[in-house]
């Protein structure tokens, strides 16, 4: 059986294709089809065409992934497949980047790009997911639709906040924790002092007696350039602002909703103190099958969650987190570490121990939000809900070690080494056992009386004064 690697670059509106036999040398000439019916059929013609003319062979399609421009030419090649011999993977543009300047490749057009995945995908055969099904990709939708109305809150917010701090900055004493619900509704019936002070206040719910009488007396004493237009402008962002506040609570109730009534994983996530329901299906939406993941550590470097550093010659350099996957699942397991390192005993005795070794708070945070994807991977992978006491069980178990023996390097005295590498060397030559001795750590302390003491102490301030030396 002879394999062929068709390489697709989706774009806006059209795609590329290369078609690579064996030894990566193209089949046939390069050609770009556009993203409709009727390109798809020419698509179907042309690869029933090379089934024709090698009969024996086999199609594997890779596709990058672009933000959603191939989910059709995904879903129609995975349709193809069950007519054809051929199969379609989804590929991480950065893994064909790489391999790219691997090649030392300094053009870049969309047909080199097409013919840069078919050869990531010639070399890398064995190791990609073939006919993965979408699963969760409805729920993603409404994920990513619910981060944008935050954004979008969020700007308005922000934009809010500037208004009022000139127009009416005695309001901004009640938004030290965030603009209140019930100042959002005030703001959008009474946008002025005139408006305030005329205004019926008792039509707002939330808002007790005294909450009013200390508004009330604020704006008498209202140094703002209160004026129609402005108040026109506050009414309105806070109209908005309850608008999307509405929207992003419905959207929510709608995916939780979904997700509870097929995704029994998402009660199972729920077992660990912190990650509520909105987390969990937050969580389930970017990690979809769990088993494509080999390992903890994978899962945790797919989101960026893993240390990097370089060490090259005398020093170490840029020892911090990754971050190079998703954001939003970062920050969600950040609200959800700030949650366990209060509630959670095995997260909060992590955090103290990071603590307590000199790491700042956000460094702490970052081990815990590490330490719990992957204890993530464990409730997933094992289909177990959270328990604290076979989780230390499991730590205790990983931390026995039988000793290794560690045999001294022997380094040329003669090599041109620096003075630091050479001062690295010298305590690797050392063995422990010559350290122990050396330093007398397997010997007690003598113990001094307390005239040896006061003579000793008498001796030390001497050599220190330079008057008593002269």
């Amino acid at each position: 059986m002879s394999n062929l690697y068709l390489g697709v670059d989706p774009s806006k509106g059209y795609a590329d294709f290369v078609l690579l036999d064996e030894n990566q040398l193209p089949v046939t000439k390069g050609f770009q089809l556009d993203d409709t019916a009727k390109g798809h059929t020419r698509l179907l013609a042309y690869l029933q065409e090379v089934v024709l003319a090698h009969p024996d062979c086999l199609i594997s399609a890779a596709l990058e992934s672009t933000g959603g421009y191939e989910n059709n030419w995904y879903r129609y090649l995975s349709t193809v497949g069950s007519q054809l011999p051929l199969r379609v993977a989804r590929l991480n543009p950065a893994h064909v980047r790489f391999h790219s300047k691997g090649n030392a490749k300094r053009n870049g057009t969309d047909q080199i790009s097409a013919s840069d995945v078919a050869e990531f995908t010639a070399t890398h055969a064995t190791k990609l997911r073939y006919n993965e099904p979408e699963g969760n990709a409805q729920l993603r939708r409404m994920w990513t639709y619910i981060q944008l109305l935050t954004k979008q809150k969020t700007q308005l917010l922000n934009h809010l906040e500037s208004v009022i701090y000139t127009n009416m900055p005695e309001l901004l004493s009640y938004c030290r924790h965030g603009v209140p619900l019930w100042l959002l509704r005030v703001l959008a019936r009474y946008s002025t002092y005139q408006q305030l002070q005329r205004g019926r206040l008792t039509r707002i719910p939330y808002l007790s007696q005294q909450k009013r009488e200390r508004l009330l007396a604020c704006i008498r004493q209202g140094i703002g350039q209160s004026d129609p237009l402005a108040g026109t402008i506050i009414s309105s962002l806070a109209a908005q602002i309850l608008a999307l506040d509405q929207q992003i609570t419905k959207a929510k109730n709608y995916l939780e909703h979904q997700c509870l009534d097929g995704q029994p994983q998402v009660t199972l996530l729920q077992s660990f103190t912190s990650i509520g329901a909105f987390s969990a299906v937050g969580l389930l939406v970017y990690i979809g099958d769990i088993t494509r993941f080999p390992s903890a550590k994978k899962l945790a470097s797919y989101f960026g969650l893993h240390p990097v550093f370089r060490q090259s010659g005398d020093g170490t350099w840029g020892i911090h987190m990754s971050k190079q996957g998703a954001a939003d699942v970062r920050a969600l397991l950040y609200m959800v570490a700030v949650g366990a390192i209060q509630h959670n005993p095995i997260i909060k005795e992590l955090y103290a121990q990071c603590r307590t070794k000199g790491m700042t708070g956000n460094g702490a945070l970052g081990v815990c939000m590490h330490k719990i994807i992957r204890i993530v991977y464990g409730m997933l992978i094992h289909n177990t809900p959270f328990n604290p006491d076979t989780h230390r069980q499991h730590v205790q178990r990983a931390h026995v070690h039988k000793p290794a023996s560690v045999q001294p390097r022997e380094y040329d005295p003669n090599a041109p080494i620096s003075r630091r590498q050479y001062k690295k060397r010298k305590e690797q030559t050392v063995s422990q056992d010559e350290k122990l001795v050396t330093c007398g750590i397997n010997q007690p302390a003598p113990s001094l009386s307390d005239d040896e003491v006061i003579v000793t102490n008498l001796e030390l301030q001497i050599n220190r004064h330079p008057k008593i030396k002269k």
